[in-house]
């Protein structure tokens, strides 16, 4: 893991709830990841073009839209960024919509830390 951490770039975690986005920053932080936040879709798909990224993290449901399009705009950058969809909408739809959108990981709130931090690190292995 710690091959990861010293990787350039930034995860980027997209969440409409502040207190998630918080969360998902102080585990991130703990692996020694710098953290971009989006609130919104349209932020998130922004960040996606303008930053350096090794992975997305995005709640399924924004306000503004689908965390669906976040997740395919990772997948269709260049570098073609791995993500994981979060959400506390689990359903086998939403779970094969999250996959066919280019996900690499799905996982449904809420949710342990050690199984968010080993749903990242085995994202990531897979990605290298």
């Amino acid at each position: 893991m710690s091959a990861c951490r010293s990787a350039p770039g930034s995860v980027l975690v997209v969440d409409d709830e502040p207190d998630m986005r918080t969360s998902y920053e102080r585990l991130l932080r703990r692996l020694g990841y710098r953290v971009i936040h989006a609130d919104s879709r349209a932020a998130a798909l922004a960040a996606v073009q303008a930053e350096p990224l090794v992975l997305v993290v995005s709640d399924l449901r924004l306000g503004d839209g689908s965390g669906l399009d976040v997740i395919a705009a990772a997948r269709a950058a260049p570098a073609r960024v791995p993500s994981i969809v979060v959400t506390g909408y689990l359903s086998a739809e939403s779970r094969r919509a999250a996959l066919e959108a280019g996900a690499s990981g799905f996982l449904a709130k809420p949710f342990a830390a050690r199984d968010f931090t080993a749903l990242v690190a085995q994202v990531l292995d897979a990605a290298r």
